[in-house]
Formats: structure tokens, sequence, C-alpha cells
């Protein structure tokens, strides 16, 4: 009884991170084609940072980069982990730079700390393959 349970926890655990990554992934897509597109509020961010278009274009790849491999069961957990990364700056950035709210990139960044945690073995297995290659 108790390993059906938990292996039906763990399946319904398994759905519950795939859903959260696909909504994730989706959400990132759509900030970055409002990147590209010069959509506000995107475009004044981007001139109060101050490093112009090209900062702005790449943050948009960045997201669509990091969208797909959120969707790569191998590369889940590194996207999510490089998705914090990316939100913590969009953190500061609101915080210190253009004095927007910082609700919505930490809500972000909570969410993709979520992803890398949950999987977390799977980067870890990524991560021994790959030191296996270059030896």
């Amino acid at each position: 009884m108790t390993t059906t349970l938990r292996r039906t926890t763990g399946r319904l655990a398994g759905v519950a991170l795939w859903a959260l990554q696909i909504v994730v992934a989706g959400f990132f897509v759509m900030s970055a084609v409002a990147k590209f597109t010069n959509a506000e509020p995107s475009a004044s961010t981007f001139v109060a940072i101050g490093l112009g278009d090209w900062f702005r274009h790449l943050v948009g790849v960045l997201e669509v980069t990091g969208a797909v491999g959120l969707l790569v069961p191998r590369l889940a957990g590194v996207a999510g982990l490089a998705f914090v990364g990316l939100m913590a700056g969009a953190v500061l950035t609101e915080a210190f730079v253009s004095g927007g709210s910082v609700v919505l990139p930490l809500v972000m960044m909570a969410l993709c700390a979520v992803i890398a945690w949950g999987r977390r073995s799977g980067t870890a297995r990524l991560g021994a393959a790959l030191a296996g290659r270059s030896s």
C-alpha cells in the first residue's frame, strides 16, 4: 500500500512539475516576443537600463532558449537554474533602475527555483555525463 501511494504521489508530482514547466516556458516565450516587438514596458525598461536594443534582444534570445530548455527533459533543471539568475537580474533592475514592481520577477524566480529543484537529479546526471566526456 505504501509503495503504491509513493508511486502515485511521485507520478502526480512529475505531472505537476511538467505542467509548471510548460506554463513557465509559455510565459518566457511571450515575454521574449514583447522584447522582439519593442512592446511596452519592455522597451522603456531597456532604455532606462541604458544598454540599448542589443541587450533587449539578447535577453529575448535567452528567454526563448531557456523556454526550449524547460521542455527538454535533460536540460529542464539547468534551464530553471539559468532563469533563476536571469530573474535575479530582473529583480535588481526593477528595484534599482526602472523603479518598477519586483513582484512578477520574484514570482517567476521562485517558480524557476521550484523547477530547478524538482529537476536536480537530471541536472546532476547531465553534469556527470559531461564530466565523464571531458576525462
